[in-house]
């Protein structure tokens, strides 16, 4: 990592960046914060920057949903599944115990994560002490995208440095939880310049025997120009994070064992024998001109650095007759690297009485994945009930059983066009096209040289009727491809088989109300992913393409921010998954895992004169089922949270409370298997201390 600081030396030197993003940081701010750039929105944020232009919402015919960053105060998340459980059609997945997952509209995300726009689909769990807000688009967004999003990605936008602050932040709370932030921001709006430099650490253990998460993030941001003709905007992100890697509990009978939910199915030494270690250290470099008011050019750079060390042991068959499990103990490490750049214009043009805003971009990116597998061994037999856990040595475990070193390169030619045709219609369309080249190198089992090169156009158009200010309603069409492998290394059964397809379509209704204070958003859609892979009935070890996967799905939700001190964030999704051909009888007709059919989200606050405020807000999750077979059900459940906070001089005490009926429930479960499935945490308290100055 030595060469990472002169990399970015030169970049900064050389290279221009991606868009930066008008918005200040939504923060709640101390009484002598000064906000240099926009406005703070509270819980209804009214612009978006999902269409790579910022726009209003109501204008993209495009289910979007925003977390903001009073919502992530306020709840006091500290992870991005903490963020999402205010989005309707999320649901949660166990990710190996090494990363965030989650699946949108039924459809798996591990690859649709992004900052800043950019691509950031390493396997780790990300740190929210430098991410101003979160957002997720819903539907195919290749588009603009590449590659990926069936049901959609998720995009996290982080702090600016365009504001003065200066904070610190302490929380300690239930099971040894301990975390600190600091927050310092100096602009000089002047000259245009702007330094920010946002950070954390924290020590933690848990509600599961054993578990434990040791972490420390920090992103030093600069801001040239601000105001000005020309912006440059240069960024950093450093995080390292050690934790237990945690399967879960398995499944018996069809449901999650019943047992206390801190009983750990693993090493007898798992903080020595079964430990998670990540590192990530990334490089964004920012520029943007404005040639004048109708045209302005934008090209961003991000570089990243990713490597992983898994060490795991965890259920892999389950003897129902017998009331046993068994345990078996493996690993994995990667080490990847990976750039993108991405230059865009933005042009302005009225012709024949139509308003119209054109972005033309250009995308050129490559990434470098490697991954070595260590070959599991069975460790042991034992009660499901009462398992006796085994001791482990990692120095026992060196054989490898994959060895692979794989490239991603991307050329993506994109042009969107949205219209304002007058007389409240508007108009968006657009189109890509990518070169995807995958290529791996697969050293040790059976050594091979596989590549592929796919050439996929991804398309979208939308029509947006706008009768006033209050009200839009559109309708809209999209599609995106799913290659081979996607973010994984190409195999021998899989190298020659066209990308998966997705397409959406998608009715919605976008409501302001009370002057901007009262937004309602509503969608329904239809998901359609074919060419799904899948085992040959008649030659188990081909994977054919014949399958298809449809979700039916409504949504709902709503943001409330009033001058009372009302705050609301609130949303209900209906989803139903079916797969409704597969080359497996076994998955035919099935339900999309993980997924529950109903769902649904609410948080409310009410502060009193800014000095001091209350609210709770629950979260509803219907039945899941844990594996693509619907084997086992992960059941439906109920949590309830709540909040209090008062402000004494410049600090801002408050209390969380979450799970406040102590419900026992499933968060996760592993998407593949009914055997890896992880408790939800008990009832707890945070508390926590802010100062700004």
């Amino acid at each position: 990592m030595s060469n990472f600081m002169p990399r970015l030396c030169m970049v900064a030197a050389c290279a221009a960046g991606f868009p930066t993003i008008a918005a200040a940081d939504a923060g709640e701010a101390s009484r002598d914060e000064v906000i240099v750039t926009g406005a703070r929105q509270g819980y209804t944020p009214t612009d978006t920057s999902a269409a790579k232009i910022v726009a209003p919402l109501r204008d993209i015919p495009q289910s979007i949903a925003v977390v903001p960053a009073q919502v992530l105060l306020d709840q006091r998340a500290l992870s991005l599944q903490d963020a999402l459980k205010n989005v309707p059609g999320v649901s949660f997945a166990s990710g190996d115990g090494q990363r965030d997952q989650v699946s949108i509209r039924g459809f798996t995300a591990i690859a649709d994560q992004f900052v800043n726009g950019f691509r950031d689909d390493a396997l780790y769990f990300r740190d929210l002490s430098n991410t101003d807000r979160v957002e997720v688009i819903k539907g195919p967004a290749a588009v603009l995208y590449g590659r990926g999003s069936s049901g959609g990605l998720i995009n996290r936008v982080l702090k600016q440095p365009n504001v003065n602050i200066t904070s610190a932040t302490i929380s300690g709370g239930s099971f040894d939880q301990k975390r600190g932030e600091w927050d310092v921001g100096r602009f000089d709006e002047t000259g245009g310049v702007g330094f920010r430099l946002t950070g954390a650490y924290e020590d933690d253990d848990s509600f599961r025997d054993q578990q434990f998460v040791k972490r420390f993030a920090i992103a030093p941001s600069l801001l040239l120009g601000a105001g000005r003709d020309t912006t440059l905007f240069v960024e950093a992100d450093y995080l390292h994070d050690r934790r237990l890697t945690d399967f879960g509990i398995p499944a018996i009978n069809g449901r999650p064992v019943d047992v206390p939910r801190s009983t750990y199915y693993g090493a007898a030494n798992a903080r020595d024998a079964d430990v998670t270690a990540s590192e990530v250290l990334s490089q964004t470099v920012i520029l943007t001109h404005r040639f004048s008011d109708d045209l302005s050019f934008r090209d961003g750079f991000r570089h990243y650095n990713y490597s992983l060390n898994r060490r795991n042991t965890l259920p892999s068959a389950v003897n129902a007759a017998a009331g046993t499990v068994t345990l078996q103990h493996g690993g994995i490490d990667r080490d990847e690297d990976g750039w993108s750049n991405q230059a865009e214009l933005t042009q302005k043009l009225r012709v024949a009485g139509t308003e119209h805003t054109i972005l033309y971009g250009f995308e050129i990116a490559r990434q470098v994945k490697g991954a070595q597998t260590i070959q599991s061994r069975v460790l042991t037999t034992t009660s499901i009930f009462n398992p006796v856990l085994p001791v482990v040595n990692n120095a026992a475990f060196t054989t490898l059983s994959a060895n692979s070193n794989t490239s991603f390169d991307t050329r993506g030619l994109y042009v969107q066009d949205l219209v304002d045709l007058s007389h409240g219609f508007k108009l968006l369309v657009g189109a890509r096209h990518d070169w995807f080249i995958q290529k791996t190198h697969q050293i040790i089992g059976s050594p091979a040289r596989l590549s592929r090169t796919d050439r996929k156009w991804s398309p979208r158009a939308g029509l947006v009727f706008q009768p006033d200010d209050a009200q839009s309603y559109y309708v809209s069409w999209s599609r995106s491809f799913q290659p081979s492998a996607e973010t994984f290394a190409l195999a021998a059964n899989n190298a020659d088989l066209a990308p998966e397809q997705t397409t959406n379509k998608e009715i919605g209704a976008k409501y302001t109300f009370l002057g901007g204070r009262l937004n309602v958003q509503a969608a329904g859609f239809i998901l359609r992913r074919t060419g799904i892979k899948g085992s040959d009935p008649l030659t188990p070890t081909l994977l054919v393409p014949i399958g298809t996967q449809r979700t039916r799905g409504v949504e709902l939700s709503g943001q409330l921010n009033l001058p009372s001190g009302f705050q609301a964030i609130a949303g209900y999704a209906y989803l139903d998954t079916r797969v409704t051909a597969s080359a497996n009888p076994l998955f035919a007709d099935k339900r999309a895992t993980i997924t529950p059919k109903n769902s649904a989200n609410a948080f409310l606050t009410k502060s009193f004169a800014g000095r001091f405020g209350i609210g709770g807000g629950m979260n509803y999750v219907g039945d899941r089922f844990a594996d693509p077979a619907n084997t086992t059900v992960l059941p439906h459940y109920v949590t309830a949270d709540a909040v209090a906070w008062v402000y004494v001089g410049a600090v801002r005490f408050q209390i969380n409370g979450y799970n406040l009926t102590n419900k026992r429930y499933i968060v996760s479960g592993h998407g593949t298997s009914p055997l890896l499935n992880t408790p939800g945490a008990p009832r707890s308290v945070l508390g926590t201390a802010r100062i700004s100055f």
